[in-house]
């Protein structure tokens, strides 16, 4: 199965489609504006402590405060917070010397080991969601290709997807021969087999990271970030990118240059792969995920023979709801029955995916009598799940084919509507006639300065690329266009102002 992964930066955002065999399995999208990604750290404040909880509320500069449970502190918080204590105070402190204190309580009390006022590093492990700020932990870890590194602890561990036991031994033997004072390492399922030389490399690295965010601790303010994630596109290739990957498409010559970087770095043969795109026309449309994005998001989603799927969204989980549509009908119902519902169940994880749901997930499948095609199913879902990288569990359907599924959530789910992601038809109309209007305003009218508002589909497809229409457009009049982005104003709409903010001509 071949890997793609199609990168496409404009100014502000950048989007990220990975593709197996031609199929769009996960998209992620980046903005300037984003904060508080998991695996950042930074220097928070107990803001409040709650007994009833056993737990603590984080004020890292976000409008809710991050909520710390006390089975998030790690065994090693007393060394943590003495050290944070000791580099914010007076005089220079050294990690390194650090003295290890006696571990907390596993079944201790928040208020205990915390109190309001205290300063302390915490770690982002889930992105703020709806109304709830981010979770976080001050158990701290740097992720790296092949190990990660976790602060106050000697512990060494190796992925359990690392089987022989031969290989086990050799890699706790190689790291606890270079494995850093105060640190403890955890092997990464693609280190195995890799040589004492790669992994050292990859330690370096992350110590060198952790010392200069060490550096900021003393004059850091409460609510600044000292460490921060790569960027999404390097982060997604630490995690998934293996010899099945043959192409990596970016759109930017800056992140197109940081990414092969990473890639010569870990994976040298792989270096070539890293393409840079070149091409007038927009990256997402020429590999064709800017039409798997008109057709895979919404409620309703299309399968294969005819049959489509409805997810819905409540406050306390997801409902999926599978139906057979036009499907042609097979020898009889509960052939049927499983054909739509084995064909249901891989666009199922594929939606999971790409949206990222997580949380209470409830499928209700087409009604199956025979034990044998309800263990049928249940095994199909485990297997078109098996690439999901988010932890999840799966149960048996029930009495009346319902599968529940809890999917871990980290980060905000993936919300887009049939009408934003259709700028093939629509989107494109609209384009054309703004084009038309800015000649006119130009050429006829004789207007020195345009400001034009748009909806955020229509921004990222003027601004795309380095010859980007907006560029094209002040190569042909001598004029810049400014262009701002509004998330209410609709597809098709738009609003043109002149310097003074006054409006010239809208749409509306």
């Amino acid at each position: 199965m071949s890997s793609e992964l199609i990168i496409n930066s404009s100014r502000d955002k950048s989007r990220i489609g990975l593709l197996k065999d031609k199929k769009l399995v996960e998209f992620h999208q980046e903005s300037d504006e984003t904060k508080f990604n998991v695996g950042d750290i930074y220097v928070g404040k107990v803001k409040k402590i709650n007994k009833s909880l056993n737990a603590a509320f984080i004020d890292i500069g976000f409008e809710k405060d991050a909520f710390l449970h006390y089975l998030d502190l790690g065994p090693q918080f007393l060394s943590l917070k003495s050290f944070v204590k000791n580099a914010r105070g007076k005089g220079k402190v050294s990690y390194d010397s650090s003295k290890k204190l006696d571990d907390i309580n596993k079944f201790g009390k928040i208020n205990e080991v915390l109190t309001k006022g205290d300063e302390i590093l915490i770690q982002v492990v889930k992105e703020p969601i709806s109304t709830k700020g981010p979770r976080v932990t001050t158990e701290l870890s740097l992720a790296g290709r092949y190990l990660i590194l976790v602060s106050f602890s000697e512990t060494i561990n190796v992925s359990k997807k690392i089987t022989k036991r031969e290989e086990r031994m050799r890699l706790i033997n190689l790291i606890k021969s270079i494995r850093p004072k105060n640190f403890g390492v955890i092997v990464r399922t693609v280190a195995e087999n890799k040589s004492v030389s790669e992994l050292d490399k990859d330690l370096q690295s992350l110590t060198s990271i952790w010392k200069e965010g060490v550096k900021k601790i003393k004059k850091a303010k409460v609510g600044e970030k000292i460490i921060g994630e790569e960027n999404k596109a390097t982060s997604l290739l630490r995690d998934i990118l293996n010899s099945s990957f043959d192409n990596i498409v970016i759109d930017d010559k800056e992140l197109h240059k940081e990414v092969k970087s990473y890639v010569k770095k870990f994976e040298p043969k792989k270096e070539k792969i890293v393409k840079l795109y070149s091409s007038p026309a927009p990256i997402f449309e020429v590999y064709g995920i800017e039409k798997q994005l008109q057709d895979l998001f919404g409620e309703t989603v299309p399968i294969s023979n005819g049959g489509y799927v409805i997810i819905q969204h409540t406050e306390a989980l997801h409902a999926i709801d599978v139906n057979s549509g036009k499907t042609s009908k097979a020898a009889n119902q509960e052939e049927s029955a499983l054909k739509v519902n084995l064909d249901a169940a891989s666009t199922i994880a594929r939606q999971l995916r790409l949206r990222d749901i997580g949380g209470i997930i409830v499928i209700d499948f087409i009604d199956l009598k025979k034990t044998s095609n309800k263990r049928k199913l249940f095994e199909a879902m485990k297997k078109a799940m098996a690439e999901d990288r988010s932890k999840h569990t799966i149960l048996p359907l029930s009495k009346f084919c319902l599968m529940q599924i809890t999917r871990q959530r980290v980060r905000q789910e993936l919300k887009m509507t049939k009408e934003d992601a259709d700028l093939d038809q629509e989107g494109t109309e609209a384009a054309d006639k703004i084009e038309k209007k800015i000649e006119h305003l130009f050429v006829k009218q004789n207007e020195k300065n345009l400001n034009l508002v748009v909806h955020p589909y229509l921004y990222s497809y003027f601004t795309i690329g380095v010859l980007s229409r907006q560029y094209k457009w002040f190569i042909k009049y001598r004029r810049w266009v400014k262009i701002e982005k509004d998330i209410n104003i609709g597809l098709k709409d738009y609003v043109f102002l002149d310097s003074n903010r006054q409006i010239i001509q809208t749409k509306k």
